[in-house]
């Protein structure tokens, strides 16, 4: 029997670009059997937008069900209380502005059709900018993932690069819908995606499609937005204050240790203690920063024999930052 697909979209103010992601979406090859949009108190035409909407998709077979917050509630919650909804056997993200290829739905639906043990799937994208023309540079590219990152990820090793950096982008995602009741609620400071693939990475299995299939729209609205990196963005990040950001990421990562401590599934435990190293590095690199530059040598290169920059940084680069910038 084929799985049931939900689409999940959330929107706020975003008449501008909806209509062409809501166009791609009845473009599909293989289409959605339900489209859950959750509604941020938008005030322009986003609502009068999706309820014509509902009406086309609705010819199509396809159930859109609509709800709209009294207030603004913010883009993680909004996610969160749309995922509640979904009844799908696989759920897709979707963001207001995008636009998807044909074949999104029908080639993710077939890796999960294939591998019953497979929860969380994510694609590259295509960067846009807002008229929709290409940016010459994938999301992949602009991550800057490495051969070594995807090989870890396809062999079943994504909690190492999880422990790494970010690198699903929530608009490319679809997971099975057990994992909703096993991830929410999103702890507080995490952006959704970047929770839920904490968790499924600690838990079970993930892969990633290496192919584009969306537009991923750059423009001034983005809640978390992509670009190229060059050289002169990869200097100013070098010498960029991190002293508030380091402490930011050792709240949200007692946080998601806290989560796996207390979650029960069987390598929980273990889990969390690994979530532990990765905080008590960034409370060393906290420290770090607060010391002069020229006695910062010595407690860098003792993070660096213990493995922690590249195990939960990028090597050389992090070391680099540590030495170079000013709380």
């Amino acid at each position: 029997m084929p799985l049931r697909l939900s689409i999940v979209m959330c929107t706020y103010n975003g008449a501008e670009y909806l209509q062409a992601q809501l166009d791609s979406l009845l473009a599909q090859t293989r289409l959605p059997d339900e489209i859950v949009i959750s509604d941020d108190a938008s005030t322009d035409a986003t609502m009068m937008t999706l309820d014509a909407f509902a009406a086309i998709a609705g010819k199509h077979g396809v159930d859109v069900r609509i709800s709209r917050h009294t207030g603004n509630v913010g883009f993680v919650e909004n996610f969160s209380s749309a995922l509640r909804q979904a009844t799908g056997d696989v759920v897709f993200l979707c963001d207001q502005d995008d636009v998807w290829c044909p074949d999104k739905l029908a080639v993710m639906a077939a890796r999960f059709a294939q591998d019953p043990d497979l929860l969380l799937l994510h694609s590259d994208a295509r960067l846009v900018d807002a008229q929709g023309r290409s940016l010459n540079c994938s999301m992949f590219e602009a991550l800057q993932m490495t051969a070594q990152e995807k090989q870890a990820i396809h062999d079943g090793r994504a909690f190492e690069v999880v422990m790494r950096r970010s690198f699903v982008t929530g608009a490319t995602a679809a997971m099975r819908r057990e994992v909703i009741g096993l991830a929410l609620p999103i702890a507080a400071d995490w952006i959704h995606d970047e929770w839920i693939t904490a968790v499924v990475s600690a838990v079970g299995k993930m892969d990633f499609v290496d192919a584009p299939l969306i537009d991923y729209r750059q423009h001034g609205g983005n809640q978390i937005g992509a670009r190229k990196r060059t050289l002169a963005t990869k200097w100013q990040d070098l010498i960029l204050p991190r002293g508030r950001f380091l402490a930011d990421e050792a709240t949200r990562l007692r946080r998601l240790e806290t989560f796996f401590s207390q979650a029960g599934f069987f390598d929980g435990t273990a889990r969390a203690s690994q979530v532990a190293y990765k905080r008590a590095h960034f409370e060393h690199r906290m420290a770090i920063g607060r010391l002069p530059r020229y006695r910062r040598a010595i407690p860098i290169l003792r993070e660096a024999y213990a493995g922690d920059y590249r195990r939960y940084g990028t090597g050389i680069r992090s070391m680099l930052r540590d030495m170079l910038r000013h709380d």
